[in-house]
């Protein structure tokens, strides 16, 4: 049980140490993260058109 005690100290004292980012910050962090998942979703979106697109066309012939 003492380890377990001693674990949880070591977290809060590390804790303690972590430079926690502004609101500022944070919030460009956000819309930045956000951003790229909304430009990947659309990128990955035109990709899969495009290759079904092709496929059906291959198909096709």
């Amino acid at each position: 049980m003492g380890n377990i005690g001693s674990f949880f100290k070591n977290v809060v004292s590390e804790m303690r140490k972590v430079s926690w980012p502004k609101r500022k910050e944070l919030t460009r962090y956000t819309i930045v993260v956000l951003a790229t998942c909304i430009f990947m979703a659309l990128f990955f979106t035109v990709v899969d058109a495009g290759i079904s697109k092709l496929f059906r066309w291959f198909i096709a012939l």
